[in-house]
């Protein structure tokens, strides 16, 4: 049914490790062993060519939209197998697989719930007007814990008007986890909001960034995936990014939440012209202290990841630290351009992203780079 070829790639490797075990096998003397390895040879090379092949048929047969919901379909039934089927058959036809790695409701709830609860501890429901900033933190997002299963407590790193800063370590790594609170009063939610998602806007108020554009959406959750590539400061070299993306506007509750993580992306392979970022999260609450479109609110940001630097920890904590201000303070700056309409920005609250469905739904990529999408929310390019 299909012809034979010569084996490439992955196939390539395999067969070639078959016959150096085979080989091994046959130096010491081992009869046996050297007919087995013989047999492992052949049944691995045809049955990776077989893959790779039946991966090209399908390829001539369905369309793109199809190949992903039949491959999401054999990813939830061999998830968990032994052998990481689902993983080579990933890998075999090179697309992302949306459920496993979209963004679901209740991360982005997580992330209100801590703004809340921060809210709560600082009495800061402004039905007043009156500013008040919280305490610290302490009760944060999960993961970051000791050895015994208990928090790392939350330390003080800056302590501004309207910008406080906290770290705490990140167990088992010479790392810290970040925690912005601030205030902005002269700008709008929504324009600070759109500022962060549109990417184009991006490229031209952030000189550090090299490329950012969105690789794939998701129909049934608005999650997007991002690739952005950033200077970073000198000798070190330029990091990439490749994450994964959800924001949500609720207007019934006055917040507006974006979440962001590290994926892979097959689209997106690692490049030797800059380091890989495989390690990092963003969460960003936005509190309006009236309405979206009135001057004035409240935002937590929490971030953290891994630059795969070879510098101390208090190096990298330094310039958190003291490019985090920078940086935001760049952000309100272009948001006051966009204000002033100096700058047209595309409004993402009035095209929000489609609402959770049917996880029958196929994911479909983006053929609008250049008027949507962003990189994450309120990033560290200092970090």
């Amino acid at each position: 049914m299909f012809p034979r070829r010569p084996p490439t790639g992955l196939a390539a490797w395999l067969v070639g490790a078959a016959a150096a075990a085979a080989g091994r096998a046959g130096a010491r003397g081992g009869g046996l062993l050297a007919l087995l390895a013989n047999q492992c040879r052949f049944v691995t090379g045809l049955r990776v060519r077989r893959a790779q092949q039946i991966a090209q048929l399908y390829g001539r047969l369905y369309s793109e939209s199809s190949r992903r919901v039949l491959l999401g379909r054999l990813w939830r039934r061999l998830r968990g197998r032994p052998g990481h089927a689902s993983a080579l058959m990933a890998a075999l036809a090179g697309v992302f697989v949306w459920d496993e790695e979209r963004i679901r409701e209740e991360e982005l709830q997580r992330s209100i719930d801590e703004m809340k609860r921060l809210e709560e501890m600082s009495g800061m429901f402004r039905s007043s007007g009156v500013e008040r900033h919280p305490p610290e933190p302490k009760s944060q997002t999960e993961g970051v814990e000791d050895s015994g299963g208990t928090e790392q407590p939350w330390e003080m790193v800056m302590d501004k008007k309207h910008f406080k800063l906290w770290r705490r370590p990140i167990s088992g790594t010479p790392l810290y986890q970040y925690r912005v609170f601030g205030t902005y009063t002269d700008v709008t939610p929504r324009q600070f909001f759109n500022v962060q998602l549109d990417t184009e806007y991006r490229k031209k108020w952030d000189a550090l960034v090299i490329k950012l554009e969105v690789i794939e959406r998701d129909v049934v959750s608005g999650s997007e995936v991002l690739h952005w590539v950033t200077h970073f400061p000198y000798p070190m070299y330029s990091r990439d990014y490749v994450y994964v993306r959800r924001y949500s506007v609720d207007e019934e509750n006055n917040v507006m939440v974006l979440v962001s993580r590290a994926v892979e992306h097959p689209s997106v392979p690692e490049s030797p012209e800059f380091v890989r970022v495989r390690s990092y999260e963003s969460q960003m609450v936005i509190r309006p202290h009236k309405s979206f479109d009135e001057n004035g609110f409240d935002y937590l940001l929490t971030y953290s990841d891994n630059p795969q630097t070879v510098f101390p920890r208090y190096c990298v904590s330094w310039m958190v630290s003291s490019g985090m201000p920078d940086f935001l303070e760049k952000l309100h700056t272009a948001t006051l351009k966009a204000k002033n309409m100096e700058i047209k920005v595309k409004d993402y609250i009035s095209s929000k992203p489609l609402e959770v469905g049917s996880e029958a739904k196929a994911a479909t990529p983006s053929s609008e780079r250049k008027s949507e999408g962003s990189c994450g929310p309120a990033r560290i390019e200092y970090a």
